[in-house]
C-alpha cells in the first residue's frame, strides 16, 4: 500500500471517527467469515458501521484527531471499529450477544461522546435503553397522569350516576 492510499484511509478512519457519536473497538480473531458477515448485517440494521483497518492506520487517525488515546494500548491484534450514531447502545447489545453465544469477539472498550468506557462496561452499556426505549418510556410517564385523572373523573361520574339512580329508586318506592 503506497502513501497516497494510507493517507485516504486515515482521512476515512478520521471521518467515521468524526461522524459518529460512539466509536467501539472489538478483537474478532477467531470470528469466521459466515458469522463476521452475519455480524455486519446486525450492525447495518441498526445503523452502525463495522470496519476493518491496520492498527498503524488507526493510530495514526487518533493520533492526529486527539481525544481517543485510551484506544492505542489496545490496537494489537485483529481489531475492526464499530462506529454509530444516534442509538449507541446497539453495537453494545450486538456485541454481548455474540460473545455470549460464540465466546468471541472480545469488546476492548467504547467511547460514546467522547467518554471513554473500557471492556469491563460492556454489560452496563448493553442493559442501557435505546433511544426509542427511552422516549416511549418517557411518553409513558407523560401519558399516565393524564389516564390516571380521566380514570378519576370517570369513577366520580359512576359515583353520581348511581347515587342519582338509588334515590330514584329510594322515590319511587
Amino acid at each position: 500500500m503506497n502513501k497516497k492510499n494510507k493517507a485516504e484511509i486515515v482521512s476515512q478512519i478520521k471521518e467515521l471517527f468524526e461522524n459518529s457519536t460512539g466509536v467501539y473497538l472489538v478483537d474478532y480473531q477467531g470470528v469466521n467469515v459466515e458469522d463476521i458477515n452475519n455480524l455486519r448485517r446486525e450492525f447495518r440494521k441498526e445503523g452502525v458501521t463495522y470496519k476493518v483497518f491496520k492498527n498503524t492506520l488507526i493510530k495514526r487517525a487518533i493520533d492526529d484527531l486527539g481525544g481517543y488515546e485510551n484506544f492505542n494500548d489496545s490496537l494489537v491484534g485483529m481489531n475492526a471499529l464499530a462506529f454509530t450514531g444516534e442509538n449507541f447502545v446497539a453495537p453494545a447489545k450486538i456485541i454481548k450477544k455474540y460473545f455470549k453465544e460464540k465466546k468471541k469477539l472480545v469488546f476492548k472498550g467504547c467511547y460514546l461522546e467522547s467518554q471513554y468506557y473500557d471492556s469491563g462496561k460492556l454489560d452496563v452499556l448493553a442493559s442501557m435503553p435505546s433511544k426509542e426505549e427511552l422516549i416511549s418510556s418517557i411518553i409513558g410517564s407523560i401519558a399516565s397522569p393524564a389516564s390516571g385523572i380521566v380514570g378519576a373523573i370517570n369513577a366520580v361520574m359512576r359515583d353520581i350516576v348511581s347515587l342519582v339512580d338509588e334515590i330514584s329508586k329510594k322515590k319511587a318506592a
